[in-house]
């Protein structure tokens, strides 16, 4: 099976993954699920792999492959797993879960390397662009930067007490940081490197993004400079793009009919592709805001999406 330029795939809670045709909107992969839902995917940096994160396990499947199963199960967390990333070079995989631990895994070998108590169930966690610094956010509100070479959590921000963390991101050059919450709201910071290599965070605005929760918050990659946007993904049917420098609201992406759960930019950032309640996917021109594919097929609703139509950062 010849490996497509461009990786798109959705999850949904009706037990299936699906693959698609990014431009013509075309389902040509299915891959049942019926362990669990699936709260998170991401494609490995060189385009070979494809993780689910579910109830309680990841799975790893092979995205060049028909086959329905998967390549190895990475099983020691023992609740939903609502996180789940890739170290550059694709040796090891880092993960967050509601039993409230962050978990480093060998990718090749299923093992857990590393496991970081959070003390609440985690929602979401992000690796620093220097690759190492892991930094999670959890349900009670706490965010957490944990040093890998340190083996310990280096900083603890909680920006609104007992309100949850549901989304993080950093900037592809490491200076911001973006904290999205159950009450609409996005708290940035800017990175700053101390004396030692531990990452300082500087308070630089704080944004009232929607008036519901947002699902999810992401900054654009590298190649859209020197346009610089946060996207947020709300449970108001919408997603906003906003412009980093001041965050003013460039545009409102509307269509969705119920909750928005997650989005990924392309690689240029030119466009961003958004997973929802409604059941479908939807890929949309930043230039415009319009939606100029709907992918259609789920049952039920589409609640995670990955893409990948950059260059393999490694090797196959």
């Amino acid at each position: 099976m010849a490996q497509p330029s461009v990786i798109l795939a959705t999850a949904s809670y009706d037990h299936t993954i699906r693959f698609w045709e990014a431009k013509s909107g075309r389902c040509y992969r299915t891959i049942q699920y019926p362990d669990s839902q699936v709260n998170r995917l991401e494609i490995t940096p060189d385009k070979r792999f494809l993780a689910a994160a579910g109830n309680s396990h990841i799975r790893l499947f092979d995205v060049n492959s028909n086959s329905p199963q998967p390549v190895i199960s990475y099983d020691s967390h023992t609740s939903n797993v609502m996180a789940v990333g890739f170290h550059c070079d694709g040796n090891w995989m880092y993960s967050g879960s509601e039993d409230g631990t962050v978990r480093i895994w060998d990718l090749r070998t299923g093992t857990c390397q590393r496991e970081y108590e959070s003390r609440a169930a985690v929602n979401t966690v992000v690796l620093h662009p220097n690759q190492k610094e892991l930094i999670s956010g959890d349900q009670n509100g706490n965010i957490r930067v944990w040093d890998l070479a340190a083996n310990s959590c280096s900083c603890e921000l909680v920006p609104e007490v007992d309100t949850a963390v549901r989304s993080l991101t950093v900037m592809w050059d490491g200076s911001l940081v973006v904290a999205a919450n159950n009450r609409g709201t996005c708290y940035v910071w800017r990175l700053l490197k101390g004396t030692q290599t531990i990452t300082c965070f500087e308070p630089l605005h704080k944004l009232q993004a929607h008036d519901g929760y947002i699902l999810k918050c992401l900054l654009s990659p590298e190649f859209c400079d020197p346009n610089r946007y946060l996207a947020t993904a709300s449970s108001d049917h919408t997603v906003k793009i906003w412009n980093v420098d001041g965050f003013k609201l460039e545009k409102t992406l509307v269509g969705h009919q119920r909750w928005v759960w997650d989005c990924v930019f392309s690689a240029d950032g030119a466009y961003l592709i958004t997973a929802s309640s409604d059941n479908t996917a939807r890929l949309w021109t930043m230039s415009t805001g319009e939606a100029i594919r709907v992918y259609q097929g789920h049952h039920k609703a589409a609640v995670c999406c990955a893409l990948h139509d950059g260059a393999e950062s490694a090797p196959s």
